[in-house]
């Protein structure tokens, strides 16, 4: 299989990418770039001599732009509203900050809970050091869980 292909440079045409290529350029796997393909993040075109979908050099930034959303929490939904928004000329630039003010805000709400989790992780471990292992009987399950739900309820 042809890795690089060239267009015929008659035609002003520059180099274009095969998927693999495209991969290792923007250091993604070549499941990212057929799956980014098939979702429409990424729009090849076909070379007319094979049929083979061709990517153009800057596909390689779109990648690399993709890669920092995510890190950043972008879903792959929300990256392609914003590229449709660049692509139409309209700066995504206010649904980003939206977006993201919106999960500093989620974020934190998760951080408190997970602390007040650790807290009662913390305080049940503690509290069970004492205590025995026991078989479930029929009526009891485990005696850990169920007298840490009991200490709960009457705090």
């Amino acid at each position: 299989m042809l890795n690089f292909i060239s267009r015929n440079k008659r035609h002003g045409d520059s180099h274009m990418l095969t998927a693999s290529v495209l991969a290792k350029r923007a250091d993604v796997s070549l499941f990212t770039v057929r799956y980014y393909t098939r979702i429409g993040l990424l729009k090849p075109s076909r070379d007319i001599r094979n049929g083979y979908k061709v990517y153009k050099q800057s596909d390689k930034d779109r990648l690399k732009f993709i890669a920092a959303a995510k890190e950043l929490g972008f879903t792959l939904g929300e990256i392609e509203d914003i590229l449709s928004h660049a692509a139409h000329g309209n700066s995504p630039c206010p649904m980003v900050r939206d977006v993201v003010e919106k999960r500093v805000k989620e974020n934190k709400e998760k951080i408190r809970e997970l602390k007040r989790l650790q807290r009662r992780l913390e305080s049940a471990a503690e509290m069970w050091k004492t205590m025995k292992n026991s078989e479930p009987d029929g009526h009891s399950v485990c005696r850990l869980i169920e007298s840490f739900a009991e200490s709960e309820m009457n705090t």
